[in-house]
């Protein structure tokens, strides 16, 4: 069929009514999210950003309502779309922008592509990897990936993904959203080590939209976290409180959910797995921690410090 391009899109969207299909592959995913009200009666108040690009840049893509239940877990970081019948609004303003892998890609951010049931109804098709033909043009998911001995040098609020072996994995632990309200974010601690340094990289893992990774993340296991910010206190000691923490795009995966996912092709991923096979199974067993209370930052060494 006649398709249009998302440079195209945004040079004449404001003349058009009805346009003509979309062929885009999915770079970032949001996390969910829950728009409910008690007063107002909407079936489901749920809302997913997603960014997707083509041979002439990137642009958000909001997925509403039932749509959501429908389609978020098919919709993959990778996925090819075909997409027909959309709307096409001006950009929400307020909304998280993740860094992407390719510098040089071109952003169109004064419009959405918005897909509702109604409105029009959009019709949404996957394209399998194997169909997808190198003449369209669609660009391949890039990552940034660093290893822990880089880390140091990284500025606060730097965008990044990693690859380690956990090593140490907290209890889920709650933090309210704000002071005196009801509701909270769920998170836990990790270490996962990657043979670059002795020190382990430090992972504050919020619940992202993938609860049955989120469970089940365990010493021994090969994690791979994208689209993580750089923490660093920069008042005391610098380097002895950097950690990482996940932002609203953030992906994580573990042993068991690799397969496919498109960062298995990257160098520094196979470097990690290269390095995993040197490595004795039952001595790093002997170094690993689950559970338990883990106050990070640390507390100063004497009290009137504190």
């Amino acid at each position: 069929s006649k398709l249009t391009s998302l440079g195209q899109l945004e040079m004449t969207w404001r003349s058009r009514v009805h346009f003509h299909p979309l062929l885009v592959r999915v770079l970032h995913k949001s996390r969910l999210r829950y728009y409910g009200k008690p007063e107002k009666k909407m079936d489901m108040p749920y809302q997913a950003y997603f960014e997707v690009a083509d041979g002439s840049g990137m642009m958000s893509m909001v997925l509403w309502n039932s749509l959501c239940p429908e389609w978020y877990n098919s919709m993959k970081v990778g996925t090819v779309l075909l997409l027909e019948q959309y709307a096409i609004k001006t950009s929400y303003p307020f909304k998280t922008q993740p860094t992407p892998g390719d510098s040089q890609m071109k952003r169109f951010a004064t419009i959405e592509i918005s897909l509702n049931v109604r409105d029009p109804p959009t019709k949404i098709s996957i394209i399998p990897e194997e169909m997808v033909k190198p003449e369209w043009g669609l660009p391949e998911v890039k990552y940034r990936f660093i290893t822990r001995s880089e880390l140091d040098d990284l500025p606060n609020n730097h965008s990044c993904d990693v690859i380690g072996l956990v090593t140490f994995v907290g209890r889920a632990e709650r933090a309210r959203k704000r002071e005196h309200g009801e509701d909270f974010w769920l998170y836990r601690w990790a270490h996962a080590i990657d043979g670059t340094s002795d020190q382990p990289f430090i992972l504050e893992l919020f619940a992202t939209s993938q609860p049955d990774v989120f469970e089940r993340i365990h010493p021994m296991t090969y994690l791979v976290c994208t689209q993580m910010r750089v923490v660093r206190d920069l008042t005391e000691n610098p380097s002895s409180t950097i950690y990482l923490t996940t932002s609203n795009e953030s992906q994580i995966f573990i042993t068991g959910w690799h397969k496919g996912q498109p960062y298995t092709k990257d160098t520094k991923v196979k470097n990690f797995i290269q390095w995993t096979k040197t490595q004795s199974e039952a001595d790093q067993m002997k170094k690993t921690v689950i559970g338990g209370y883990y106050p990070f930052p640390r507390p100063p060494n004497n009290f009137l410090k504190y």
